[in-house]
């Protein structure tokens, strides 16, 4: 059983047209427009953060951006909500070609929305149109996690990937039908399908991760600064190690999102919520510093993709909800196994470890006693958002990968 015994059954899935009111997108245009840019100086390099005439640019891109246009995009997708557990979700489905597509979830990150994964939907579906099989066909299901965009906001607190396994595995066990299913995710997706690999096996054809972070991360005596508990000592780091000597330096800050999400996220919520340019700074300054070649955003993000997942978390108000999902990871719900086994991870699993990435690196030591590791590979390019980074490499990795496990 998935979910609680006392959990009310999971709804019939509604066909859902996204379609964002007049009214809301007059009242976005009209806080933009009265932006006050803060007193800047000496900040060229990000140093102090997002620069004013940086944000000050994107505050225009935003008013001049055709949000229609994305909706339509969206659109040409099924699209359904169904309520699991009392909770809201979204998911975009996108039958495989041929006689036996296997059933693929995938789950985003944050500050993600389930958009990141757009340029990889069409060619996991229909490998044959895109230079592929039609052997490696998938039924792909991209959901939106809960109290993020289209899932949110989220009715209740302490739900958190734990949680979110249990909802998807309901979602494509008992309300879609397949009888095992595949999975992947990059940041916060990566926990929840190392959790239904770790507590659904059973259910599983097998996951493929986007870097790696363990599952009890959460699960220290101190919470801040996080100590990962893996159940056993690693082996210890060469001090010459190839990958990690010609990796980027480590990104400025890198944990500032998470001691402000994680020890007052309605604090910060309080101004994102009011005003869309300061929320987008917030969520520009992390795809920035945690993208491919750290420091040149235009390199790894086409900016209307940026502006179409601000635009989600703005319309749907769910910056809220997305950051106090760190509070409740970090402090009120730490990971509890469910099975002393080893590995930790029994689903067979793929890997993909990007150098520009840091959830890379060091734990390709661990790695091979956590997980049941079937294949895995290191990648030059690609960082923290590998998804719409390197989505060629994403879905060449995830073809080979699940060839393996057919």
């Amino acid at each position: 059983m998935a979910l609680p015994e006392s959990s009310p059954p999971p709804s019939a899935p509604e066909p859902f047209t996204l379609h964002v009111s007049e009214d809301r997108l007059t009242d976005l245009h009209e806080r933009l427009r009265r932006t006050r840019l803060a007193p800047d100086h000496h900040n060229d390099d990000w140093f102090y953060g997002v620069p004013s005439a940086v944000l000050g640019e994107w505050v225009e891109a935003w008013l001049a951006f055709d949000w229609r246009a994305v909706e339509s995009q969206i659109n040409r997708y099924d699209n359904y909500l169904v309520e699991i557990d009392g909770i809201q979700i979204h998911y975009l489905r996108e039958p495989g070609e041929g006689p036996a597509p296997t059933p693929l979830l995938l789950v985003h990150g944050s500050p993600w929305t389930f958009w990141d994964w757009r340029d990889t939907i069409d060619a996991l579906a229909n490998p044959s149109a895109h230079g592929g099989d039609a052997s490696d066909a998938f039924d792909v299901v991209v959901v939106s996690l809960p109290g993020f965009g289209l899932s949110g906001p989220l009715p209740r607190t302490r739900v958190t990937y734990p949680q979110a396994a249990d909802i998807y595995r309901t979602l494509m066990v008992e309300v879609l039908g397949y009888d095992r299913f595949a999975a992947s995710g990059g940041d916060q997706g990566t926990l929840t399908a190392s959790q239904l690999g770790h507590k659904y096996a059973e259910d599983m054809i097998g996951i493929h991760l986007f870097g790696t972070v363990p599952l009890g991360l959460f699960s220290g005596s101190n919470p801040l600064p996080l100590q990962p508990n893996l159940g056993f000592t690693p082996p210890p780091i060469p001090s010459e190690d190839p990958v990690l000597a010609r990796a980027p330096q480590p990104r400025r800050m890198p944990s500032a999102h998470v001691w402000m999400h994680g020890l007052e996220p309605q604090t910060l919520a309080a101004a994102m919520h009011d005003s869309p340019a300061g929320m987008m700074a917030w969520l520009l300054h992390r795809r920035h510093w945690w993208s491919q070649d750290r420091g040149d955003i235009s390199d790894a993000f086409d900016r209307d993709f940026l502006l179409a997942n601000f635009t989600l978390y703005w319309m749907t108000d769910t910056f809220a909800s997305s950051v106090r999902s760190y509070r409740d990871m970090i402090f009120t719900n730490q990971w509890t196994p469910s099975h002393d086994r080893k590995p930790v991870v029994e689903a067979p699993t793929g890997i993909t470890w990007f150098d520009d990435d840091d959830s890379s690196g060091q734990s390709r030591f661990w790695a091979p006693e956590y997980y049941n590791l079937v294949r895995w590979s290191g990648q030059a390019t690609g960082g923290h958002f590998a998804a719409w980074e390197q989505p060629a490499t994403v879905v060449d990795e995830l073809r080979q990968t699940f060839r393996l496990l057919r």
